[in-house]
């Protein structure tokens, strides 16, 4: 997963710097491709039934912190009206115990590598606020697990990979020649299993996250990037 990781950073750090490479005429408000650099806000709904020997442990849950984390997108527009977008990040969240287990503390920590695709409709092409909407899927990848203060005694944790569905609202300001400021809110709803391994401990999680973020975006048309490399 490492290798991933260090892979999608090479990559979005390339098309970076070949996008700054170009001329700044190349910005097109109407080009075809469209990269933002982001702050975005990870804040998961959390709701976790927790279970010993396969039984809930009545009252007991879960809850996975907030994080703020840079990211990116990167969006391809068939028209003005329709594009798909990638959304990409890295994030470290802690998992804490609450209810009955909370005097557990942070029962688990993990990074993830959640990208979510969406297909949108842009509103108002052309014009200096330019809303949208989409709909897709996001996957969540969790990786580097650990035990947390492990009062729970477990060897290690594992947590499933989940794919969710996902809902999102977003705007473009325009500032002209290809840049642009960006806000987008994204819901996903999505759960996964952990297990803490050595203790016959499990949980169920419904992370349902909302995914808040704001930045800059250049447009431009892609074959006048791929044309200067």
């Amino acid at each position: 997963m490492q290798k991933i990781k260090t892979v999608t950073i090479g990559i979005l750090a390339l098309a970076a710097l070949g996008i700054m490479a170009q001329p700044a005429a190349a910005g097109d408000d109407h080009g075809d491709f469209m990269v933002r650099g982001l702050v975005t806000g990870v804040l998961p709904e959390t709701d976790a039934a927790v279970y010993a020997g396969g039984r809930r442990i009545p009252g007991a849950g879960a809850e996975v912190s907030d994080e703020i984390i840079p990211a990116a997108t990167l969006t391809y527009f068939f028209t003005d009206n329709l594009a798909v977008e990638l959304f990409c990040c890295f994030a470290k969240h802690d998992v804490n115990a609450t209810g009955s287990i909370a005097a557990l503390g942070e029962i688990a920590d993990t990074w993830i590598f959640p990208p979510a695709l969406t297909a949108q409709y842009h509103f108002n092409p052309g014009g200096k606020f330019q809303p949208y909407a989409g709909v897709g899927l996001q996957y969540i990848a969790f990786f580097d697990e650990g035990k947390g203060s492990n009062l729970l005694g477990a060897s290690s944790v594992d947590i499933d990979d989940a794919l969710g569905f996902t809902l999102q609202l977003g705007m473009d300001y325009s500032l002209g020649n290809g840049w642009f400021l960006n806000a987008d809110v994204k819901k996903t709803w999505i759960d996964t299993d952990v297990k803490w391994t050595g203790t016959g401990i499990s949980g169920d999680v419904d992370l349902d996250p909302w995914i808040v973020s704001a930045g800059v975006g250049y447009r431009f048309n892609l074959s006048d990037v791929l044309g200067g490399l």
